[in-house]
Parts: structure tokens; sequence; C-alpha cells
């Protein structure tokens, strides 16, 4: 399939921040999987600073929102994944999920609007996330901050790139979300300073967990935020050194981007036993919850966090 005009323009940029080696198909995987999380983004940016009635909030469960703009952001993404990818099959938060025969292979991974409270909040703390899974394990990812307008991608076994996006460009109705100009730089988790450690986690609540982890890291600097793809972003980009959620009610979609763009930075992900996540589960949960970290931290932590999880 050709691409169109937007896509080719994203897979050019790619190649020229990946270098001359990197396959061609792996490019055009993470071109989709970047577009998806643009026009996603787009779509939430027209709701984004609106009166809560027009945002038609409705609770799926207790303390668990949806709004017309997390619907609008999965019909924008599934329409581009049905343009571009028309065979592959599609796990999104807000849709009803592939039969358990086709998760076995090729899956992509979809959360339309990660950080729903935040949104309504007006904080900037939610993104738009698309991942690729295959044969169980995140390969690519693409997590798209609308404000203040950062686009993270990588794949799972190496290479991450950050882009700043106007945006202005990524409501631009002509272009569908897809900039013209898409810059990207690479993406690594630098190393330690020394001090406290950083620990990223929910904004709405003090972490159950927190006292063992001080017990075992020291003094932890609190970084409060939502959306597991910020809170990783946040990582990657060298804003804060540890994310633990020991919780069985994680689902695939809040990680397989991150996933694949933390890991593609330099960052350790796993879950809470420091096994590999998985995918294309049934149901599509996280049982073991998510630890992401700098490796150093990740290291030293593991075994506190072992006896903290879910399973333990």
């Amino acid at each position: 399939m050709t691409p169109t005009p937007e896509l080719q323009r994203l897979r050019d940029a790619l190649r020229t921040a990946s270098g001359p080696d990197a396959p061609d198909a792996r490019l055009d995987e993470l071109a989709v999987a970047a577009a998806a999380a643009l026009v996603g983004g787009a779509a939430i940016l027209s709701y984004y600073g609106g009166a809560p009635r027009d945002l038609d909030v409705e609770l799926k469960a207790p303390d668990d929102p949806v709004t017309a703009a997390d619907h609008a952001s999965n019909r924008a993404i599934l329409d581009l994944l049905a343009r571009e990818r028309p065979d592959d099959p599609v796990l999104s938060e807000e849709s009803e999920p592939p039969s358990e025969s086709a998760r076995t292979g090729r899956l992509w991974v979809v959360d339309p609007l990660d950080g729903t409270r935040e949104f309504i909040d007006g904080l900037g703390e939610f993104a738009a996330m698309v991942g690729l899974a295959e044969g169980g394990r995140s390969i690519l990812g693409a997590v798209y901050r609308p404000d203040p307008g950062i686009l993270d991608i990588g794949f799972s076994d190496g290479g991450a790139w950050r882009a700043r996006v106007r945006p202005e460009a990524a409501v631009d109705p002509e272009e569908r979300g897809l900039p013209r100009d898409l810059r990207l730089e690479s993406l690594r988790v630098p190393p330690r300073r020394g001090g406290p450690v950083r620990l990223v986690h929910s904004r709405s609540h003090r972490p159950a967990e927190l006292d063992r982890l001080e017990a075992a890291l020291g003094a932890l600097e609190s970084v409060p935020s939502g959306s597991v793809g910020v809170k990783c972003g946040l990582i990657a980009g060298g804003d804060a050194d540890l994310y633990v959620h020991p919780v069985p009610y994680l689902k695939e979609w809040d990680t397989c981007a991150p996933e694949a763009v933390l890991r593609g930075a330099g960052g350790r992900v796993t879950d809470c036993l420091g096994e590999r996540l998985t995918y294309g589960k049934s149901p599509p949960v996280q049982p073991e919850g998510i630890l992401a970290a700098v490796p150093e931290v990740w290291s030293r932590v593991l075994p506190t966090v072992r006896h903290i999880a879910p399973g333990a």
C-alpha cells in the first residue's frame, strides 16, 4: 500500500532520525503508530478546556470516567488503523475486543485517552497511546501528549525519539492531525546524578507502597502525575526515576505503547515480579502490575517490589 503524503513525511522523519540501517517495514509500522496517536490527540484537543457538560462525562465504573473526547479519539485512531492496516486486529479501551484467537499474532493496542480524570480537570497529564504487540510482546509504540505537544515513539528492542508538536499543527483539519514538519530527537534515559529517587505516582492518592519503597531506597522525591504514558515519558526524559503500580487491574492498553517507548530509551519495564509484560490475554489485564524505572533503580527496588506484588 502506498503511504499517504502525511505518513510518508512521518516515515521520512523517522528515516532521518534512525539512520539508513533501520528496516523500512519497521519504520512503516512506527509511522502508523505515530500517525494514529497524533490524530487521536488532535481529536482530544478539540474538546480540551471545554465545560464538563460539553464533555458528556459518564462513569464506566466508580472512579473510571469516559468522555466525548475519549470516543472521538478512539474513532480517529481506529479509522486510521482500518485504512492503513485493515487486516490487523485492534484492542482498544473504548471498543469491543477482538476474538481471543485474533490476539495471538499482531495486535494493535490502543488507549485513546489515557489520563481521562486529568483531562477533565484541565491538567496536561493525558495522552493518546498506540502500541503494536507481536507474539504477546510489545514491539513498538507512540505516546502523544497533546498538551504540551510532545510525541514519544520507540521500538522495544532499542531506539526511541521525541518530537515537539505545535498544537495548531496538530489540529489542522487539512492534515488530519499530522504536522508538516516533525523533527525527531533521540530519547535516551540520562544517567542518574544522585540525590533522592524521584517516584512518579498518581496525583490522586499517596501510594500505599511508599513506606516500603523508602525503606529500600531512602528518602523519595514525590512526582505526582496522571497517565501511565506520561509517567513513563517522565522517566524516559530524565524527569523521574521510578514508577511502580502493584495492582491486578492495570490493562494492556495502559502499558503497551509506554513500555515500548521507555524500553527503547534504555529504561526497564516489567511487571512487579520482574517478568516481561504480555499482551493478547483474556481478560486483557496486567495481573502483576507494572514496574518501570531507570536501570539502576529498577535493580535496587525489584526485591522490595516483589513482596508487594499482587501475586506475592
